[in-house]
């Protein structure tokens, strides 16, 4: 074998090793985007858990602090205690499983 021909099979098997490791690169940064993604979504999670417990308790400090003989209507009561409901049930409830995850 000539000089020329083993520097060609050098080339193409340093060639092979750099393919390789950009494989194992691209998958260790996909990796690690994934565990970001993860973490991203818990905290999105526990600041909105925590925006809507403060929520929660500004309501109820507004209610002690209103005036004891003024009587809000029954119908503005409901809505409050509906949309509070729908608060926590946002916050609170089990996330859905998209159709290709099993």
């Amino acid at each position: 074998m000539n000089s020329l021909a083993s520097r060609k099979q050098l080339l193409i098997a340093e060639s092979e090793l750099n393919r390789a490791q950009l494989v194992e690169d691209w998958r260790a940064m996909a990796d690690d985007a994934h565990a970001l993604a993860q973490r991203a979504k818990t905290i999105t999670f526990l600041a909105s858990a925590t925006a809507s417990v403060v929520a929660i308790l500004s309501s109820l400090r507004h209610k002690k602090a209103a005036h004891a003989d003024e009587k809000p209507s029954w119908w503005k009561t409901l809505l409050k205690s509906a949309g509070l409901v729908s608060t926590v049930w946002q916050v609170f409830r089990p996330p859905g499983r998209k159709p290709d995850e099993e």
